[in-house]
């Protein structure tokens, strides 16, 4: 069984064509499940589902509870719901086959294409130490998407996706972002991205949900692979299996808040897996960094140059300065 988790937040017409991406390329060789969390989008999207998709079971929250959050009810109303239906029907089946239910987190911005989680599940099956499975990201136009990473260090994650980054040779990011290997190239990594990834339902059982204490968006598929590794499970990039991604889609609506949450949950993992010096290194250097872009922006304001662009920037920008880090 493969139960296909979708958090969505007022992207209806991406999700349409998600879902339909799952019917055409339906998964052959095991049931599909197909559930929704919706969280308390604005722009029709229940009742979308309610008219055009009657078989996909939709959790309509109340607020916005963040992909973390999301995740984290839909995984409860399988385990409440699809697992103990299965027990029902074959008490046995979880001594028979205690590695065979899969879940797959997959972002309402993506289309699966042909064979694509046959191709998860077939490797999966056949590889049963492998906890979590992840696709190869494809562009709309077709390019690839860097979807597979190494750890990260404390010197990447002072640089990696800040504005130092275009400034400094891009070999220093290689080993993070696994450019030692092909794209094309089945092999064991660290963590994949939560847009599409596979994840063993015996792994999942192990280190349990996501972490929404830390984490409300960003970083919280690093933690749980983290976790996953950290009790013997391998993590796994499989190409054979293409999903396309339009990448960021919810988020980009409010790219202030999307850049708080970026840095925010960057920082509460390094609190959480290297502790308290290393997450203040961290904080005091993406700080930094920003109160140099203030400066920047501050200049230009000063000049007339946009001033209601460059307002809005320095108040995000001194959003993000002083919240990061800190427990929502």
């Amino acid at each position: 069984m493969i139960s296909i988790l979708i958090v969505n937040w007022n992207v209806r017409d991406l999700l349409r064509t998600c879902l339909l991406s799952l019917q055409a390329f339906a998964a052959s060789s095991h049931t599909q499940h197909i559930i929704v969390v919706d969280n308390a989008s604005s722009d029709g999207t229940v009742e979308m589902l309610h008219d055009q998709f009657p078989d996909v079971h939709c959790i309509a929250n109340t607020s916005n509870r963040g992909f973390t959050g999301g995740n984290n009810d839909g995984l409860a109303w399988i385990e409440k719901n699809l697992r103990s239906a299965a027990d029902v029907s074959n008490p046995q089946s979880s001594i028979l086959n205690p590695q065979s239910d899969y879940i797959l987190l997959l972002n309402p911005d993506t289309e699966v294409t042909a064979g694509a989680l046959d191709a998860l599940l077939t490797y999966a099956d056949a590889n049963p130490d492998v906890g979590v499975v992840g696709p190869q990201l494809r562009y709309p136009n077709g390019s690839i998407q860097s979807s597979r990473r190494r750890f990260p260090t404390l010197f990447t994650a002072m640089i990696e996706s800040t504005w130092l980054q275009a400034l400094l040779p891009s070999r220093w990011l290689d080993g993070f972002y696994v450019r030692d290997r092909a794209d094309d190239q089945t092999s064991v990594v660290d963590w994949v991205m939560g847009a599409a990834m596979l994840i063993r339902h015996s792994a999942y059982a192990k280190v349990g949900d996501l972490d929404e204490h830390n984490f409300f968006m960003y970083s919280e598929e690093l933690d749980w692979c983290r976790r996953i590794v950290q009790v013997g499970w391998r993590v796994v990039y499989h190409p054979a299996a293409v999903i396309i991604h339009h990448e960021g889609q919810s988020s980009q609506q409010v790219s202030a808040r999307r850049m708080r949450y970026f840095n925010h949950s960057k920082v509460r993992y390094f609190a959480k897996h290297h502790g308290a010096l290393q997450a203040i290194l961290l904080r005091g250097t993406l700080q930094a960094q920003f109160l140099w872009q203030m400066g920047l922006e501050a200049a230009k304001w000063l000049l007339g140059h946009g001033r209601p662009l460059r307002a809005e920037r320095l108040r995000a920008y001194w959003a993000v300065i002083c919240g990061m880090g800190k427990r929502e």
